[in-house]
C-alpha cells in the first residue's frame, strides 16, 4: 500500500531513531552485561557437552561444532533454540576474537553483531540456517567476519 505522508513519516522517524542510537553514549558496564547475557547459549553447551564437546569461545570450537551430527533436527521444538544458541555463540566468539566487532540490539531486541568495518552480521540468522540446513557453516561465517 502506497500512502505518501506515511511513508514521509516513517522515513523521518527511522532517521531520527538512528540518530538517538548514534548519539547515545557508549556504557562499558551495559555492553559488557549483555555481551555476558548473550554468551550463555546454555542449551548449545548443553548438547555439545554431550556429545564430548566443551565450546571454548574459539574459532576452533566453531570448526568442532561444524563437524557435530545433527541430531538436534530430529527434534523440532528444539531446533530453533537451538539454532538461536548457536549464532549466539557465534556471535560470541567473533565478538571475543576479531579486533572492533562488538554487539548491537536493534530497536526490538535483534542481536547483530557489528564489524569494526561497520558491517552488521545476523548471527541468530546464520545459527538457524546452520542449524536447520547446516549451512554456511559457523566458522565459514566466522572466517568471513575475521577478513572484513
Amino acid at each position: 500500500m502506497n500512502i505518501p505522508f506515511l511513508d514521509n513519516w516513517l522515513k523521518r522517524h527511522v532517521a531520527e531513531q538512528e540518530e538517538d542510537d548514534l548519539s547515545a553514549e557508549y556504557d562499558p558496564e551495559r555492553a559488557a552485561a549483555v555481551a555476558e547475557l548473550l554468551s550463555e547459549c546454555e542449551l548449545l553447551r548443553v548438547r555439545a557437552g554431550q556429545a564430548g564437546l566443551e565450546l571454548d569461545d574459539s574459532p576452533t570450537s566453531l570448526a568442532a561444532l561444524d563437524q557435530l551430527p545433527p541430531r538436534w533436527r530430529d527434534d523440532p521444538e528444539e531446533l530453533p533454540w537451538l539454532g538461536n544458541d548457536a549464532g549466539l555463540y557465534l556471535g560470541t566468539v567473533i565478538v571475543r576474537t576479531v579486533r572492533g566487532a562488538a554487539w548491537h540490539i536493534w530497536p526490538g531486541g535483534h542481536p547483530v553483531v557489528r564489524l569494526a568495518s561497520g558491517r552488521e552480521i545476523s548471527v541468530v540468522e546464520a545459527g538457524l540456517e546452520w542449524a536447520v540446513n547446516g549451512a554456511p557453516q559457523l566458522s565459514q561465517v566466522y572466517a568471513e567476519a575475521a577478513e572484513a
